[in-house]
């Protein structure tokens, strides 16, 4: 369902999708009222939400149309400014799945060869996201005998069923800590932060934490802030030349990759702009490729919810040189694309549920 009042972007995005066999645009409406009323009348698998509007704007439907239908999968419009940034984040952080830039004008919309991929790409990973969801039969209740599913823990190598669809080998655990935490993260990234980052309160881990989000330029900026507030560490873009310290959280800057260097007894961070990887810029492979050769075996790498595979060659560098990589699960993922890749591919010594990431991680972290 496409909610927008202007009439304009609504015939142009009609046309990028009417001509994909694989997606149906079930309704077209022109603010956040008509979506409620519509959405009692007609099956929707993802909806993409302007956020201003008259009648009921996109921030105040929101809620309203996740209470209606709580499976719904919503992507937010928004402009490449700070506030279309920090009201695009604030979506994220009330249940919106995802967030799309909205081109600045009708020319770029109609030709816009980059936003038209987008916008494809997200639209198909939610919406089988969302049939995926639909179609897995619910945990069982741990009544009698009966137990529901463990998350896939290795203290030894095994193979630990997922999903159906998808059986992993997992590593072994590690035995000793590490200097590092290196997340990547992508659709559904932000949310899943907050949570991760909010359960792993300032003081409770000391290690240094950096994180490869798939974000244009300001919404990264938007990103520490809210990383900031809501978990008390101090988080903030990655600057070019500034040596890694403990107990900070480093993010790379929208159309910079992040790595690491040594230098001396030092690590530092730098940003570059060389080629995007896996169609992304920053990218969690270059980031972690780097992190494994300046910190050997202590790194601790955490591949969260997002689509396509950014992060498996990387979390495979830091495998080889005697690192540890986790990964969240399939029901907890809003896309279970980036996790799905490491955990499939036999590098994770652990594939756990969201709100069980952080208490394995400090329960590592204690041991140094």
């Amino acid at each position: 369902m496409l909610v927008d009042d202007s009439a304009v972007v609504r015939g142009l995005v009609t046309r990028i999708l009417e001509s994909e066999p694989d997606i149906e645009i079930a309704a077209s409406v022109g603010n956040g009222q008509m979506a409620l009323s519509t959405l009692e009348r007609v099956s929707v698998d993802v909806v993409l939400l302007d956020i201003e509007m008259p009648v009921m704007d996109g921030l105040t439907a929101l809620p309203k149309l996740l209470q209606a239908d709580p499976g719904l999968k919503i992507i937010m419009q928004s402009t490449l400014t700070m506030k279309g940034a920090s009201v695009s984040l604030r979506a994220l952080e009330m249940g919106a799945a995802d967030y799309i830039a909205k081109p600045t004008a009708t020319r770029e919309l109609a030709g816009g060869v980059d936003f038209r991929s987008e916008l494809l790409g997200k639209i198909r990973a939610l919406g089988q996201a969302r049939r995926r969801n639909a179609n897995r039969p619910p945990r069982p209740a741990a009544t009698g005998a009966a137990t529901a599913p463990r998350p896939a823990v290795a203290m030894a190598p095994a193979r630990v069923p997922l999903h159906p669809s998808s059986t992993v080998t997992l590593r072994t655990a590690p035995v000793e800590s590490f200097d590092v935490i290196a997340i990547g993260s992508s659709t559904g990234g932000p949310q899943a932060l907050f949570t991760l980052l909010g359960a792993m309160r300032a003081g409770t881990v000391t290690q240094p934490i950096l994180i490869t989000q798939h974000m244009p330029a300001t919404f990264t900026t938007i990103l520490a802030e809210h990383i900031s507030r809501v978990s008390g560490w101090e988080a903030r873009e990655g600057q070019d030349g500034e040596a890694v310290r403990s107990g900070r959280v480093y993010i790379a800057p929208g159309d910079f990759h992040m790595v690491v260097e040594v230098r001396g007894t030092e690590k530092i961070v730098r940003l570059n702009k060389n080629p995007p990887e896996n169609f992304c810029r920053p990218s969690v492979d270059p980031m972690l490729r780097s992190i494994a050769a300046a910190y050997g075996r202590r790194v601790m790498t955490c591949i969260l919810t997002g689509m396509g595979s950014d992060g498996l060659k990387g979390g495979q560098a830091v495998v080889a040189s005697g690192g540890t990589v986790i990964a969240q699960d399939e029901p907890s993922s809003v896309v279970w694309g980036m996790p799905g890749a490491v955990a499939t591919a036999g590098v994770c010594s652990a594939v756990l549920p969201l709100p069980e990431i952080a208490p394995w991680i400090m329960k590592q972290a204690a041991r140094r």
